[in-house]
């Protein structure tokens, strides 16, 4: 499996961006299709955004459409997710994931990280 790492969480105020980095190992980054999710606390983890093998193809959920953007540099096999105009409600601990199929990243990928905290204050 491919290991994975995330960074770049911390506090922030409403209205403010972050960059989430993904720094992936153990295999060959661009064969996997790679995917971004976060938990609030007391709610399940829920997708955010995913992204092809190319870099091609993204996708987004409805609650992040507009401000979020997926993007990867399969030559530094690192991951990111570019957030703007946060809100207290993306206040949760985003996960990293990768997939060799890109229907399944944004489902139920085989390959997880281990989180990073992200804060939003009103």
């Amino acid at each position: 499996q491919v290991q994975l790492v995330e960074s770049g969480g911390g506090l922030v105020q409403s209205g403010g961006s972050l960059r989430l980095s993904c720094a992936a190992s153990g295999r060959t980054f661009s064969n996997y299709a790679m995917g971004w999710f976060r938990q609030a606390p007391g709610k399940e983890r829920e997708f955010v955004s995913g992204i092809n093998w190319s870099g091609s193809s993204t996708y987004y959920a409805d609650s992040v459409k507009g401000r979020f953007t997926i993007s990867r540099d399969n030559a530094k096999n690192t991951l990111y997710l570019q957030m703007n105009s946060l809100k207290s409600e993306d206040t949760a601990v985003y996960y990293c994931a990768a997939d060799k199929d890109y229907s399944t990243v944004v489902v139920n990928p085989g390959s997880w990280g281990q989180g990073t905290q992200v804060t939003v204050s009103s």
